[in-house]
């Protein structure tokens, strides 16, 4: 669905479900030059079991109008006038990546309108390296290459799907490149000037970590499950950062635990 959000155009899915007003709501957050799209399985699923699913395209990503927003704070205050807009008080938040930062500061800076949050391949700091964020602020296609590179398992960037006809290298690379020039920067720096303190964090959480991640190590997962009370941490064996197109059956099994 489209909405007007300040004045610009912001495209919503909804995993296609027709879910009544005031049913349960759950907030899908994508990761840096990513959109909707990413949240495909879990959408549809929760939309299909009676849940009001929003998964927005953010500001410049997808099918939503730009600019990209420049800070963690500024998505997260911009995702609460998302449920503002869609007449949401509370829902489950899932963030991935940037998006797992964005739902941290939205439930520390709005913590009336997060009932739950599932955080996947988090890291708090999540430091950017600078080659890295030298060739996304120049637009080379360097950045799309070490990005996708790097957000793969050694089994992810072989192939060997067990879901048919999906190439996962292929797959991830084709999203970054398609985002507008200067929104990986934009999201990049993002992530690599946040900080937050994950102990003031008040809601159930669950932290999804992959052993085989090169952008947010397990290790950093770890810590953040540790310093959130009342949270969790799942492991994914052989997982890189992409675990939604590397392990989404297991991150669906898992999101069914936390999304009330």
């Amino acid at each position: 669905m489209r909405l007007a959000i300040e004045g610009r155009s912001v495209f919503i899915g909804t995993g296609s479900g027709h879910s009544i007003a005031d049913a349960p709501a759950v907030m899908f957050i994508h990761g840096a030059a990513h959109d909707h799209t990413v949240w495909v399985m879990p959408a549809r699923y929760f939309a299909r079991h009676g849940m009001r699913v929003l998964a927005p395209d953010l500001p410049g990503h997808g099918r939503s109008d730009g600019p990209a927003l420049m800070t963690i704070e500024a998505i997260a205050d911009w995702l609460a006038g998302v449920l503002d807009a869609c007449g949401v008080d509370t829902a489950s938040v899932v963030g991935h990546s940037m998006g797992g930062l964005a739902a941290m500061s939205l439930a520390i800076h709005h913590p009336s309108r997060v009932r739950s949050l599932a955080l996947l391949g988090v890291s708090v700091p999540m430091p950017v390296t600078q080659r890295l964020l030298n060739a996304a602020k120049n637009n080379e296609a360097a950045a799309t290459d070490m990005a996708n590179g790097w957000s793969h398992s050694v089994r992810g960037r072989l192939g060997g799907n067990p879901n048919p006809g999906f190439w996962i290298l292929g797959g991830g690379a084709r999203l970054i490149a398609r985002s507008s020039p200067g929104v990986h920067y934009a999201d990049l720096s993002a992530c690599n000037a946040f900080q937050c303190d994950p102990t003031t964090i008040g809601v159930p959480t669950l932290v999804i970590a992959g052993d085989a991640d090169q952008m947010t190590p397990a290790r950093r997962g770890r810590e953040v499950a540790a310093a959130i009370p009342n949270a969790r941490l799942l492991t994914l064996a052989g997982c890189g950062h992409a675990m939604l197109s590397e392990q989404p059956n297991q991150v669906l099994d898992a999101l069914i635990g936390i999304v009330v």
